[in-house]
């Protein structure tokens, strides 16, 4: 996975803006890189489990156009960032950091795919962004990529050995709120998790949609003709909902367990989080009480076993329609 990170709270904040300082653009690099680095431990070790791969080079990109017209000039002269795509970050020990690819680089060209150059006065957007994302992530998962970039106006031209990387990517939404969810190409999180919760317990939210993306969760009930929203909660949407909260949940434990965090971060994090966030009547009525959820991931990971990467058996049922039988999965609280 290339861990393309889409800042939404920079088309949010920046449409507004006149101007920004540079402590808030390293506060978006810092945002930004946090949450890619944990999506990009989760896509590359859980890689054998997916069955929709993309190649995992190990850099956060952004676009001039992302940034309000405002103050889009000062995100330019910030990050170094005069050509159609910006290097934000690049992770540790990732295979774009062993080929010399560094932070505020401009990148043109990555295999047959050219960048193109905005223009100057298009709306603040990250389409842009999501496009090249895709077609980034439909080059081959493991073939070297050559990458054309500039850095402090000389021209490179840097091969990147990607590993392979479960095709999702991660985002992060700048608000006071608690909103973490998936749409079967991203896993989307609010800064707010990350300013009240600890690494282990973020990863495992991201685990927990990420694993729903693998699930193809989406499509599958898209296909049923499910409503969502808040409409999840009523008629026959419940039990499928119910279902797939259950399965994702099983299988965040596995996700976690390949990555090397440690799979009891998630009933850390229900257990502070559940009491106070999780006891509205329509998520109750789409999701499984928290309390059950805990019972029901504590048996998953009691069953994990030792083999590396954990299969669960709950992976097969993506070939297979929902059934809606969220009971049988179900483990009640005591």
């Amino acid at each position: 996975m290339i861990t393309l990170v889409s800042v939404f709270s920079v088309v949010l904040i920046a449409s507004q803006a006149k101007a920004a300082d540079n402590d808030t653009f390293e506060a978006v690099r810092a945002a930004d890189t946090a949450i890619a680095r944990i999506g990009y431990r989760l896509a590359t070790t859980n890689a054998p489990l997916c069955d929709s791969l993309q190649p995992g080079l190990g850099l956060v990109l952004q676009t001039p156009e992302q940034y309000g017209l405002g103050f889009r000039a000062d995100a330019v002269r910030h990050f170094h960032m005069d050509g159609p795509v910006g290097v934000e970050a690049v992770l540790p020990d990732s295979p774009a950091a062993a080929a010399g690819i560094e932070a505020d680089d401009v990148l043109t060209v990555a295999g047959p795919v050219q960048f193109k150059v905005p223009a100057p006065d298009v709306p603040a957007t990250t389409q842009g962004l999501i496009h090249l994302s895709a077609q980034i992530a439909a080059l081959p998962a493991n073939a070297p990529v050559e990458i054309h970039g500039r850095r402090n106006g000389q021209d490179y031209v840097r091969t990147v050995t990607p590993v392979p990387a479960c095709r999702t990517r991660f985002e992060m939404l700048i608000s006071d709120g608690y909103t973490v969810q998936s749409d079967g190409e991203m896993v989307q999180a609010s800064s707010r998790f990350f300013q009240e919760y600890p690494e282990d317990q973020i990863a495992a939210l991201l685990a927990h949609e990420f694993a729903h993306n693998i699930l193809h969760h989406r499509e599958r009930m898209e296909e049923m003709g499910l409503s969502f929203g808040m409409l999840a909660g009523f008629g026959r949407n419940v039990r499928y909902f119910r279902e797939t909260e259950l399965q994702a949940d099983i299988l965040s434990v596995s996700l976690l367990a390949n990555a090397g965090y440690d799979p009891a971060a998630i009933v850390r994090f229900w257990q502070t989080f559940g009491p106070s966030h999780a006891s509205s009547i329509f998520l109750s009525r789409s999701h499984p009480y928290w309390k059950d959820r805990v019972a029901t991931i504590e048996k998953a990971i009691a069953n994990l076993g030792t083999a590396r990467p954990s299969r669960p058996a709950v992976l097969a049922s993506r070939e297979k329609p929902l059934d809606g039988d969220w009971k049988a999965l179900l483990v009640r609280a005591r």
